[in-house]
């Protein structure tokens, strides 16, 4: 997933392509779009909430611990000026989830990628050229 393809299909939408994938964006009516999906800030919300998810889903069967009733909400409180300024994970374990497992499964979403990539964030390069 080295590369992926933005384009433009029309209004506020925007598209993202790489393998046998596209992720479809939109903005909300409020931003002069038609909402008919996620805004690209929301998707890189539900990146956080999902790997974490992932992480907690490999624990859980690793072990052969049932997974329904197991979700995680996630809350986004807002910072001094507007941006992000805490996301609290609460992994929501259902009746029966062995209390010995409670501190692992929190360490375990806590090895999620897209939080630890936050930590040590990569260099941004942003290059144009006209095709000829």
């Amino acid at each position: 997933m080295s590369e992926m393809i933005v384009s433009f299909p029309g209004g506020k939408k925007v598209d993202v392509s790489f393998g046998a994938f596209t992720v479809k964006t939109d903005q909300s009516r409020l931003g002069g779009g038609d909402a008919s999906a996620p805004e690209p800030f929301a998707l890189f919300l539900a990146s956080i909430a999902s790997c974490a998810g992932i992480y907690v889903l490999g624990f859980c069967q690793a072990r052969e611990i049932d997974t329904s009733g197991l979700t995680i909400t996630q809350k986004v409180m807002s910072g001094e000026h507007g941006g992000i300024g805490k996301i609290v994970l609460e992994i929501n374990l259902p009746k029966g989830f062995p209390e010995k497992y409670k501190k692992a499964v929190i360490r375990s979403a806590d090895q999620c990628a897209v939080k630890k990539t936050m930590f040590n964030p990569p260099q941004f390069e942003i290059l144009a050229h006209i095709e000829q």
